[in-house]
């Protein structure tokens, strides 16, 4: 399973890619806004976005992309691993 993660800490971007890998997923994670995100962001099974550390502008870039590719959308206000883990459990299987 392909999953996308728009948002989070810088610090935990390793702690992300360890904790989709454990739950058989194939990350890919943008933290800030980059040129092109459209088309970085690919056609994932499942979009995780982190609220509360991303712009308006990257969410409605990523909302765009995902209705266009029909992702099924997780969010969450809390970027915690935690809040990651609960998210994984719910749409992956081990």
């Amino acid at each position: 399973m392909s999953v996308v993660i728009i948002g989070g800490n810088d610090r935990m971007e390793r702690l992300y890619q360890d904790t989709c890998k454990a739950y058989g997923c194939k990350a890919k994670i943008f933290l800030h806004l980059k040129s092109e995100l459209r088309r970085k962001i690919g056609s994932p099974d499942l979009m995780i976005l982190f609220t509360n550390t991303v712009s308006h502008k990257m969410v409605n870039c990523a909302m765009c992309e995902a209705r266009r590719c029909n992702t099924v959308i997780a969010r969450s206000h809390s970027s915690s691993l935690s809040a990651l883990q609960t998210i994984l459990e719910q749409h992956c299987k081990n």
